[in-house]
């Protein structure tokens, strides 16, 4: 067995091989893990099959496969799971293939938050009537206007982030302010893409992300300038009206355990948590 740090050189290797892997769970997608390859620590793991060795934000050890766990002979899995804390993400439609050696555990701080395209494109309903207030107050107050991400508004975009960080008051390093810069950077090479919004002619918000399945857009990133209100209402509201008619979800990842992620993405109503298992063997 040997391991590599994972870095963009990689891509070739695991870009595809994630894609066909059938689930949901945001980390199975290529730019996910190569931008919070520092946080997670993340290794490509080469033997008999490949994996992606990492360490969760609880500091637990684990091993995660880059092919359905199905494909992978069950007592070869035993033999690398004794290496880890556990195996991670696993998918719940995955668990009845593990047998009773294993036990299962999850975290609501690793579960994904996924909302139905008609639901953020409409906003029906009577909990999210605040939240088409603030979209409406948005669309009365401002002159907008959207543009594709291209690199040609990267500077703007690079303003919004540090508008953004300033607006919030944190530490870059305690968010995800170096890995969306990196994004931004790498577009092209990471496959991601997104949209760039302007009220009353400035940079005011924008949005990147990439298909996780074929009917399923994961939001990487999501940000707005705090004084254009109603910002965020009105740049989910306006991408999910654009996304292409064959996506009919979006994965607004996980809360990380952060009370204010929480609250924000709850405040959404989701239409159901997908929930990643961390398995181990008894």
């Amino acid at each position: 067995m040997k391991s590599e740090k994972l870095e963009l050189n990689h891509r070739e290797l695991l870009f595809d091989r994630l894609k066909q892997v059938d689930t949901k769970i945001s980390e199975y997608s290529f730019a996910n893990l190569f931008l919070f390859r520092n946080n997670h620590k993340y290794n490509v793991v080469f033997d008999d099959e490949i994996f992606i060795e990492g360490v969760t934000y609880d500091d637990k050890k684990y091993i995660m496969p880059t092919a359905e766990v199905s494909k992978i002979d069950k007592n070869y899995l035993k033999s690398i799971a004794k290496n880890y804390d556990f195996i991670f993400p696993i998918d719940e439609k995955w668990l009845n293939y593990f047998d009773e050696d294993f036990e299962f555990t999850f975290r609501d701080g690793d579960t994904d938050y996924i909302y139905t395209v008609e639901k953020i494109s409409t906003l029906k309903g009577r909990k999210l009537h605040k939240k088409r207030n603030l979209l409406k107050q948005f669309i009365t107050s401002y002159e907008y206007e959207s543009r594709p991400l291209l690199k040609e508004y990267l500077q703007d975009a690079n303003d919004i982030l540090d508008v953004w960080l300033a607006d919030i008051e944190e530490l870059p390093e305690k968010t995800d302010y170096f890995q969306c810069k990196e994004a931004l950077n790498l577009m092209d090479e990471l496959s991601v893409c997104g949209i760039i919004y302007y009220a009353d002619d400035e940079p005011a918000g924008f949005v990147l992300g990439e298909e996780i399945d074929e009917e399923t857009f994961v939001l990487h990133f999501a940000k707005g300038k705090r004084k254009f209100k109603g910002v965020y209402q009105f740049i989910y509201n306006d991408f999910a009206k654009r996304l292409p008619k064959k996506y009919k979800l979006l994965n607004f990842e996980q809360d990380l355990g952060k009370m204010a992620l929480r609250v924000a993405k709850s405040s959404y109503v989701p239409d159901f948590m997908y929930k990643k298992y961390r398995v181990s063997l008894k």
